[in-house]
C-alpha cells in the first residue's frame, strides 16, 4: 500500500508546485486544460506524510460517447520521481483516482529521455547510408535508470503499442530535436551549426530579413502562414480560435509564457513561429512560412532569434519538438531530422507512452477505433 496520498488540487497548487522545478513539460500546466476545450481536465497532486506536496499531474479526460466513461490522458507527464525504484507507490493511488473518476483507460507519457544522439552521429549515420533508423544506430548517451522504468511499468501491467518505430504512432513524439544552451555561449552554439544553417543566417541578414516579436494581434498574420504550410506539407490544420485561446490561457497564467515571432522581408511576413517557456526549457511549438521568397532564408533567421532569446532568458534547452526516427532519405518524415540536425544539437528518444486499462473490453474497443482512423 501506498504511503502517498494523492487528491484533486487547486491550479494555484500544481503552479505552485511546477515554479520549484528546473522543468516541466509545457503540456503538464493547468492553463493546457484550458487549451485542450474538448477535454475535461482536472490537477492531481501527490502528497507526502508530512503533507507536503510531492508530484502533480494535469489529467485531460475525453468521454465516450453515450457513455460516463473516459480516456485518462496525462501528456508528458505526470510530474513524479520516475525514478523512484517503488513506481508503484507513486502510480497505484493514481490509477485508483483516476478508476473513481469514471476513467476506463489511462495513457500516460513518462518524461524520461533514455538515448541522445549527437548531430554529428546524426549526420555521419546519413552519410553512411546503411542505417535507416536512429534506433539502428548506437547512441552517444543512454541512460539506464529509464530501461529500468519501462521494466517496472511492464511489471505492473502498462502497455506500450507498437508503431513503426517512427514514434509518430505516440500522441506525443517519441524522439524530439533539442540544443542544449547551458554552459555555451552564442558563438559555440553558432559554432556547432552546419555550415548550410550559418550560411543561411548570414544570407537572411544581408537579404534585410527583419525578425520581430509579436502579440495577440499578430495571431491572424500566423495563421495565414500555418494554413499555407499545412497546404504544402498535406497536414490538417488547427483553426486560428485554438492559437487564440493557447495565447490566452498561457498569458494569464504567465506573460511571457508564449511568445510569437514574425520574419518579415519588407514589411511583408514570411515566416512565423511560436515559443513556450517553462523554467529552464524552451520549446519551438508551431512554425509556418510562405511558399515564396524562401531564398531569404526567414525560417533559419527566426530559429537564430528564437535560441537567442532562450539564450538571454536563462534556459538551459532549446527544444525543437518533434522528428521522426527515420534516416532514408526517400521517406516523407525524413526532412524533419534534416532541418533540425543542422542546428547542431542532439536527437533523444523519450520513453514514450503507455496504457492501461482499468476496463479492457472498452480499452480493446478504444484501440481498435484508433487503428482504424
Amino acid at each position: 500500500m501506498s504511503d502517498l496520498r494523492l487528491r484533486t488540487i487547486t491550479r494555484e497548487e500544481h503552479l505552485a508546485f511546477i515554479r520549484t522545478l528546473p522543468s516541466a513539460s509545457h503540456l503538464q500546466l493547468p492553463s493546457w486544460g484550458e487549451v485542450k476545450s474538448q477535454w475535461r481536465s482536472e490537477s492531481i497532486g501527490w502528497f507526502d506524510a508530512s503533507d507536503a506536496i510531492v508530484g502533480v499531474g494535469l489529467v485531460l479526460y475525453r468521454q465516450l460517447p453515450k457513455l460516463k466513461r473516459y480516456l485518462a490522458y496525462l501528456p508528458e507527464g505526470p510530474v513524479i520521481d520516475w525514478f523512484e525504484p517503488d513506481l508503484d507507490r507513486w502510480l497505484s493511488p493514481m490509477l485508483a483516482h483516476l478508476k473513481a473518476q469514471g476513467a476506463f483507460s489511462v495513457k500516460m507519457g513518462p518524461p524520461v529521455v533514455i538515448r541522445r544522439w549527437e548531430a554529428d552521429t546524426v549526420k555521419a549515420a546519413i552519410a553512411g547510408g546503411v542505417a535507416k533508423r536512429l534506433r539502428d544506430v548506437r547512441s552517444d548517451w543512454c541512460e539506464p535508470r529509464g530501461f529500468e522504468v519501462a521494466e517496472r511499468l511492464r511489471r505492473a501491467g502498462w502497455l506500450q503499442g507498437e508503431d513503426d518505430g517512427a514514434g509518430f504512432g505516440d500522441v506525443q513524439p517519441r524522439y524530439v530535436f533539442q540544443v542544449p544552451l547551458a554552459g555555451r555561449s552564442l558563438d559555440d552554439l553558432q559554432r556547432d551549426m552546419n555550415q548550410q544553417w550559418r550560411r543561411n543566417i548570414k544570407k537572411a541578414e544581408k537579404s534585410g530579413v527583419e525578425v520581430v516579436q509579436g502579440g495577440y494581434a499578430d495571431l491572424p498574420a500566423f495563421h495565414r502562414l500555418y494554413l499555407t504550410t499545412a497546404a504544402r506539407d498535406r497536414f490538417t490544420p488547427r483553426p486560428l480560435a485554438y492559437f487564440e485561446r493557447m495565447w490566452r490561457a498561457l498569458a494569464a497564467e504567465d506573460p511571457d509564457r508564449m511568445r510569437l515571432y514574425l520574419a518579415c522581408h519588407d514589411g511583408e511576413p514570411l515566416a512565423a513561429t511560436t515559443m513556450l517557456t517553462v523554467g529552464e526549457h524552451v520549446w519551438y511549438s508551431y512554425g509556418a512560412s510562405a511558399d515564396h521568397k524562401r531564398e531569404v532564408r526567414p525560417s533559419n533567421a527566426i530559429q537564430w532569434r528564437m535560441m537567442r532569446d532562450a539564450y538571454a532568458l536563462g534556459a538551459s534547452t532549446y527544444d525543437l519538438r518533434g522528428i521522426s526516427d527515420t534516416l532514408d532519405e526517400g521517406d516523407h518524415l525524413f526532412g524533419l531530422i534534416r532541418f533540425k540536425v543542422g542546428t547542431g544539437g542532439q536527437a533523444a528518444e523519450y520513453l514514450g507512452e503507455w496504457d492501461f486499462p482499468l476496463n479492457k473490453l472498452l480499452h480493446k474497443a478504444l484501440d481498435l477505433y484508433m487503428s482504424r482512423r
